[in-house]
């Protein structure tokens, strides 16, 4: 089901991996999704620093357009808060 939507999609944005990827029996639905987004047509993003080990154990972190170690930054930004760094680019 997330490989259809994921897909279908013109942009996707992943923050966190889908369990504990670092268990190899618990790593399935993180490679899912990092399968899919790698091989998708899409503006593919992931942030944080869990999504961003996942994928680079996994071969995949450059298939994506990009990596973000940032994860709750990122979010913050998509949620139009101002991050402390960004707002001091207007004054340097």
């Amino acid at each position: 089901a997330y490989r259809e939507v994921i897909m279908g999609a013109g942009t996707v944005f992943w923050n966190g991996p889908m369990g504990a990827f670092e268990i190899s029996p618990f790593a399935e639905g993180t490679r899912a999704v990092a399968e899919a987004m790698a091989a998708s047509p899409a503006a593919t993003v992931a942030g944080g620093g869990d999504s961003g080990a996942a994928l680079g154990d996994m071969g995949l972190a450059d298939q994506l357009t990009w990596v973000s170690t940032g994860g709750g930054a990122a979010l913050e930004l998509m949620e139009g808060r101002m991050l402390p760094g960004v707002a001091t680019l207007p004054t340097a």
